[in-house]
């Protein structure tokens, strides 16, 4: 199997494919987390990196799966991808009720793809609130210009969820369907909600889910009193990337 990802999709497939007994190659951004891209060599998966973001790193893949034959399962623009990461939101229904709105940091789309198309089947009253990091934005653009654009993304801790959105992305659609408010937070909003986490719970998270938590400090005043749920999409960050973050 062929993948593209700049870590946790990656890890996932690889993990996969180790249990099944099947060969895992990983296209990757250069840029990609240290810490993710040994996850994934843990999982006896071959690590090939890529010049560029993301989006470049699933354009190698693709060309490589029809170079070689091999299957390439993408890390956003599936549909099965999608359904499996709604099952995030079966758990949270199923363990917390009802909710009056859910944070979701967005990359490719897929995440948010999943838990909205959950929540708005079975909690329609539920806000779906999208966010991102302000300097690497694509699918913000994209919704804002009402097609798939590409724009010039900066460097940020979240990296898992930056690079552009792959050309007719299904997740476009969904995401124009799904997502109800939208929050861009800076990446000194980022760092400090992560800072929080660790303080008031004692988690270590990377920066794809801080951007989650920062979106909902931002419109904390709006839902005082309220339900909420922030998706707390990953834990891959070394310590001295995670140190140099929150000090």
């Amino acid at each position: 199997m062929i993948t593209a990802s700049s870590g946790n999709h990656g890890l996932a497939v690889a993990l996969a494919g180790k249990t099944l007994g099947i060969a895992v190659t990983v296209y990757i951004p250069v840029g990609a987390s240290p810490a993710k891209i040994e996850a994934i060599r843990s999982m006896d998966a071959q690590v090939v990196q890529v010049a560029g973001d993301a989006l470049a790193s699933e354009m190698e893949a693709m060309r490589q799966s029809k170079l070689t034959g091999m299957p390439y399962i993408p890390p956003y623009n599936d549909a099965d991808v999608i359904a499996g990461q709604g099952t995030i939101a079966m758990e949270m229904l199923e363990q917390g009720g009802e909710f009056d709105a859910i944070f979701v940091a967005v990359g490719g789309g897929g995440l948010i793809s999943g838990i909205g198309s959950v929540f708005k089947a079975c909690s329609p009253q539920t806000e779906v609130v999208g966010c991102w990091p302000s300097n690497a934005a694509s699918m913000h653009a994209s919704l804002l210009a009402g097609e798939v654009i590409q724009i010039e993304e900066s460097e940020t801790i979240s990296d898992g969820t930056a690079g552009g959105i792959e050309p007719g992305a299904m997740t476009f659609t969904l995401c124009q369907q799904l997502i109800d408010r939208f929050a861009l937070v800076s990446e000194n909003d980022i760092k400090a909600a992560m800072k929080l986490l660790v303080e008031t719970d004692r988690w270590m998270v990377e920066g794809a889910a801080g951007v989650a938590l920062a979106g909902m400090l931002q419109y904390a005043p709006d839902y005082r009193g309220k339900k909420v749920g922030v998706v707390l999409c990953g834990r891959n960050i070394s310590l001295e990337k995670y140190l140099a973050a929150v000090r």
